[in-house]
């Protein structure tokens, strides 16, 4: 038991760290995008996706952290993540 916690302690550890090497790029949105998308899942994500998604793949993936995952996106900020993704992230 001792050592299953342990090892769950530095898993975590270890990936906390990583987390925090994650910049995105400055541009407008970057701070709606940083507040909200790493409510989630780390930023990383977008940058694993980026060579994967277009202006309509982001739409699409907003659209399912909202619709699907339950994400806390206003309505009206979904846009503006949008752009700023498609725009820094995009193919």
């Amino acid at each position: 038991m001792k050592i299953a916690v342990l090892l769950g302690v530095l898993l975590t550890t270890s990936a906390l760290a990583d987390e925090a090497q994650v910049t995105l790029k400055d541009a407008e949105g970057k701070p709606l995008v940083e507040a909200n998308c790493s409510m989630c899942h780390s930023l990383d994500y977008i940058q694993m996706n980026s060579p994967f998604l277009d202006r309509k793949g982001w739409e699409t993936s907003v659209n399912k952290m909202i619709k699907v995952m339950g994400a806390p996106i206003r309505p009206e900020d979904a846009p503006a993540i949008i752009d700023y993704l498609s725009r820094n992230y995009g193919k």
